[in-house]
């Protein structure tokens, strides 16, 4: 059926009555193949393969839907009842076969469409690509065990809207902009905002329902946790899981900032609350924790939901700092340069200094700076302004180099996440059953 130059992916050949599915690589764009009567429901071009007809159609958002129909499996659906769960952002759209990869074997509930309003508009992209995205990957891979998509840290009823009717199954309500200070003194803000979006667009819903009240200035006390969800759950609000704010720093791409055993009596008393009220504690800026990934294993039991996202964004400039040298030193300079700007949309406390000068690196030693803790900061919170930058005729500056390299190195992409993504789970005690 196929061409001697088509590479089709192995795990994506599906049989629908008279039709045969796949996803293919032809002339280095990737396709669905569809052939049989099921050709009529697609965009594409038709073409025979060994007299057979075929229509080769592109990945498309509206092409995802009629999958969605057809496929069920590739439906994001409810996580409620699953015990460990792990939100895995994807502000690329090529992370999915990598984080399913890490994922497969394990008794985890991965979400992979996360995306918040600030990603998208810091990438360009709309929640139907994010979850597109995550359904062409789920049916390439042939990933069956279900999944999840998560309109991250929304805060007003028409974006929440927008979310769940695109097919997203998860909303986090970001409650920040009702809280001024502390929890404590706006509680009843908080309370009155998360009734009403509940009321409104959750309620009688499958959607998984978390409230964010991680966004302050100061740690979360266990009394004002306590006070707010149990005034919540009194007048009916469903809560799959809450975030509250930790003690010490959760910085984004790097360890946590604190002490270890002071972070483990905060969570433990933070976890009581939750385990007695009934829903799950979620850890936003999850990613690259791992000197605390065991307490948070230990003390739940395996029962949590952890957010990363950006930590894949890093893993994916490591592909390109190891195989486009050329490419991320553009990109590493055009990140320091650009770092103030960005600090207007994240909070990091960067020392530019302990960078070290890449005039003065050779290629093979670029690597080294996703490991060093301030590049990585600066790489991390950058990446929307590299993504979005125009050359001075208005094309893009990296974006479609960045997608060339990823797509050049699609395997060692997939492997490096299937490594950084496996160690993160591995810390917070999920190995293969």
């Amino acid at each position: 059926m196929f061409k001697d130059n088509m590479y089709v992916y192995p795990k994506s050949v599906y049989k629908r009555g008279d039709s045969e599915y796949c996803i293919a690589v032809t002339d280095g764009v990737a396709v669905l193949s569809v052939s049989g009567s099921d050709i009529a429901l697609f965009d594409g071009t038709e073409t025979s393969q060994a007299g057979v007809p075929v229509k080769l159609c592109p990945l498309t958002v509206a092409n995802s839907k009629i999958i969605r129909k057809l496929f069920d499996f590739t439906n994001p659906g409810s996580h409620k009842g699953s015990k460990t769960t792990i939100g895995l952002g994807d502000r690329l759209g090529l992370a999915t076969p990598g984080h399913i990869r890490a994922v497969r074997d394990l008794e985890v509930f991965p979400v992979f469409a996360q995306q918040s309003m600030r990603e998208l508009n810091l990438t360009g992209r709309t929640y139907d690509d994010v979850l597109a995205a995550a359904v062409w990957a789920v049916f390439r891979e042939g990933y069956t065990k279900g999944y999840g998509a998560d309109g991250d840290h929304l805060k007003t009823h028409d974006e929440i809207k927008h979310a769940i009717d695109c097919g997203y199954t998860m909303i986090t309500l970001d409650c920040s902009e009702h809280i001024q200070g502390d929890l404590e003194s706006s509680s009843e803000a908080v309370i009155k905002h998360v009734i009403s979006i509940y009321n409104d667009l959750i309620k009688g819903t499958d959607v998984d329902f978390e409230v964010s009240i991680d966004e302050t200035l100061t740690a979360t006390s266990p009394q004002s946790h306590y006070s707010v969800a149990r005034e919540l759950i009194k007048q009916g609000v469903e809560i799959t899981s809450l975030a509250p704010r930790f003690v010490g720093e959760f910085q984004k791409g790097i360890d946590y900032i604190g002490s270890v055993s002071g972070f483990e009596q905060d969570f433990l008393e933070h976890k009581k609350i939750a385990e007695e009220l009934g829903y799950k504690l979620s850890i936003h800026s999850g990613s690259d924790k791992f000197s605390i990934f065991p307490v948070i294993g230990r003390l739940t039991d395996g029962r949590f939901h952890l957010k990363t996202a950006g930590t894949s964004w890093l893993e994916a400039v490591r592909v390109i700092a190891q195989h486009e040298p050329e490419l991320y030193r553009e990109m590493h300079i055009f990140a320091l340069d650009n770092l103030q700007e960005a600090k207007k949309y994240y909070s990091i406390t960067e020392n530019t200094s302990n960078i070290a000068d890449i005039n003065n690196i050779e290629d093979t030693a670029l690597v080294d700076y996703l490991d060093q803790d301030d590049a990585r900061r600066v790489l991390h919170i950058t990446y929307g302004l590299i993504l979005l930058a125009k050359t001075k005729s208005g094309e893009p500056l990296f974006r479609d180099r960045i997608y060339k390299a990823l797509n050049t190195y699609e395997s060692e992409y997939s492997a490096a996440l299937d490594k950084h993504i496996g160690k993160h789970l591995y810390a917070l005690g999920q190995v293969n059953k």
